[in-house]
């Protein structure tokens, strides 16, 4: 058997690096799947409700045994990302998904086991809808709340990687965040799964611990068994199975490097982002989770960006109240080290709404009714956020960001409503802070051919990428077969930026980004030629992106964004600037072999 396994051929996969940072060690596999799930029909109403107990006390196994897992973790030294055992234990109280699977016991007279796995190929299907990939991918937290009733069901012990002891690579189909956190650091090496994406609570945890991390790889766990020597390259996105010695010599060789470069990094992630000719960019981070701001600030970060607070209305019956929103903003406008905050209202409606089930389903949901649109269709729960936010800014500097604005009509009324709300508060003689900035998305269109006129009207700009790219070149990003055309170096995306800067500082306001282009290293000097005031992005690439400011002149990001604006296609523009970037910071980036 051993002479046959290690006659084994060696297998490369490509998936998505998440976490970077290179790990070499065996294979353990983690299945949690349950082969056969019971399925059988109920006879008499006695059956039904001896069903809907079972049910109920596994629930509330699943909640003890989370609960004292939340326990242990609290009493660990080191990161304690709590609030997604918080995140699960609250969904195991919703009332949606408890009732909905009693009804599918009572309805159609099966067991508890099979009617919770309609209920959540239910979810399932509501969650694969949703454009948003960081809201879709929400759904590996009710799949794993969903397996982990299931287990108790059935009487199957849940794994707890809290017990492994030899130090592994965790392969698995899919790791929950709660698993990720339970992590022991010095026995888990790395992970590698066939599902998730870059925004996926699990890669998520994995950056804050620092393990390297790569998913989507598909069929993973179908190339590797437990025992295989495999390495994980979280940089790159590659997992290679059973590795011969040159290649495991070579990504040593690549560990050591990264890790060289990243502890010096670090020791400058500090330092502003000033070019050698004096001009400053200010650098900010993109979060989802107050707990994220330890990690923002220690990587560089000055402020918050983008705090996106979609994830305070996901899986919940009851929409927020006031007090927990307040509690929220508070908590991100009084993070250690933070200079200034900038919170994004909801961009929720449509097909991303999964906390109100009666709002009409939308042909095309992306365009649809969302964002300020559905703010200002329904005010009083607009209203709910701005005073919550009002309330939390007087314990710091506050920016407050609408997204998808297309008119002028929608700034001025959405102006009105904010402005509405404050002075109400104050009249109720309730603290709200005096230098509140107000600002909007630029990601439609629209919004660029009259930014001139928005302009006017805000205090700031922030450039959304992602979106403005996809609107621009009428491509849908999670649709497979045209992201190939999806490229935010397109010279009319680069145009539209010009354009939106312009604008902004002709009118006397600052104008930042926070999409995806923020935090590619690659495309750094290019945005700095923009003469961007600031740049918000994922943590992780705050160092780096830093440090290319640093090394560089404004005077040559202008002539490199001049010189790429003069090309016509997509592959000219991204060539010159991969093959300049290339060569003027060769220890940052390596040529395409």
């Amino acid at each position: 058997m051993g002479e046959r396994d290690s006659q084994r051929k060696t297998h490369v996969l490509k998936g998505i690096g998440v976490s970077p940072g290179i790990a070499t060690g065996k294979a353990l596999i983690l299945d949690y799947s349950i082969a056969n799930v019971p399925c059988y029909q109920l006879e008499g109403e006695a059956e039904v409700l001896a069903e809907i107990s079972r049910f109920e006390k596994a629930l509330k196994e699943s909640r003890r045994q989370l609960a004292a897992l939340r326990k242990k973790l609290s009493d660990r030294e080191g990161p304690k990302p709590l609030f997604i055992i918080d995140i699960h234990m609250m969904m195991l109280k919703d009332k949606t998904l408890i009732n909905n699977t009693v009804n599918v016991i009572r309805e159609r007279m099966i067991n508890a086991e099979w009617a919770l796995m309609l209920t959540i190929d239910k979810y399932r299907a509501i969650f694969e809808k949703i454009d948003d990939e960081y809201l879709r991918e929400r759904f590996s937290d009710v799949e794993y709340v969903g397996q982990r009733i299931l287990r108790n069901l059935v009487g199957r012990e849940h794994i707890r990687l809290t017990d492994i002891e030899e130090a592994s690579i965790i392969i698995s189909k899919d790791l929950s965040p709660a698993d990720t956190v339970q992590m022991k650091v010095e026995n888990i090496l790395g992970f590698a799964t066939d599902m998730g994406g870059k925004t996926s609570h699990t890669a998520i945890v994995a950056r804050s611990i620092g393990i390297p991390a790569v998913v989507g790889l598909e069929r993973v766990t179908r190339e590797v068994r437990s025992g295989d020597i495999v390495v994980v390259d979280g940089l790159d996105g590659f997992v290679i199975v059973n590795p011969d010695p040159e290649v495991i010599r070579r990504y040593e060789e690549k560990k050591r490097h990264f890790e060289i470069l990243e502890d010096g990094l670090l020791r400058e992630a500090r330092l502003p982002a000033v070019t050698r000719d004096n001009r400053k960019v200010d650098i900010s981070a993109n979060i989802e989770f107050v707990e994220e701001i330890p990690s923002a600030v220690a990587h560089g970060a000055e402020g918050v960006g983008l705090y996106r607070t979609e994830f305070i209305y996901i899986n919940r019956e009851q929409l927020p109240t006031e007090d927990e929103h307040f509690v929220n903003y508070r908590s991100v406008i009084e993070g250690q080290g933070i200079k200034w905050s900038t919170i994004r209202t909801f961009d929720l409606g449509g097909d991303k709404f999964i906390s109100d089930p009666k709002l009409a389903k939308e042909m095309n949901p992306v365009m649809g009714l969302r964002a300020i649109r559905f703010c200002l269709q329904e005010v009083e729960l607009f209203k709910v956020q701005l005073r919550a936010i009002l309330r939390a800014s007087a314990f710091g500097k506050t920016r407050v960001l609408f997204p998808m604005i297309s008119s002028l009509e929608e700034i001025v009324e959405t102006k009105k409503i904010f402005w509405e709300v404050k002075e109400d508060l104050v009249r109720k003689g309730v603290p709200v802070g005096e230098d509140i900035e107000l600002g909007i998305m630029i990601e439609v269109p629209s919004a660029v051919v009259i930014a001139d006129s928005l302009a006017r009207e805000v205090d700031f700009f922030s450039i959304g990428t992602n979106d403005l790219t996809q609107y621009t070149l009428a491509i849908d990003r999670v649709n497979e077969r045209v992201t190939y055309l999806y490229d935010p170096l397109h010279p009319a995306v680069l145009k539209l930026i010009k354009m939106i800067v312009e604008a902004g500082h002709r009118a006397g306001i600052r104008v930042s980004m926070c999409g995806e282009m923020a935090g590619e290293p690659a495309y750094t000097l290019v945005l700095l030629g923009f003469e961007l005031d600031e740049l918000s992005m994922n943590p992780l690439a705050i160092p780096r992106v830093k440090k290319i400011i640093r090394n560089a002149t404004f005077e040559e990001s202008q002539a490199l964004l001049n010189k790429a604006m003069t090309f016509s296609t997509v592959r000219e523009i991204e060539a010159y600037v991969r093959d300049y970037m290339t060569s003027r910071f060769p220890d940052d980036f390596r040529r395409e072999d």
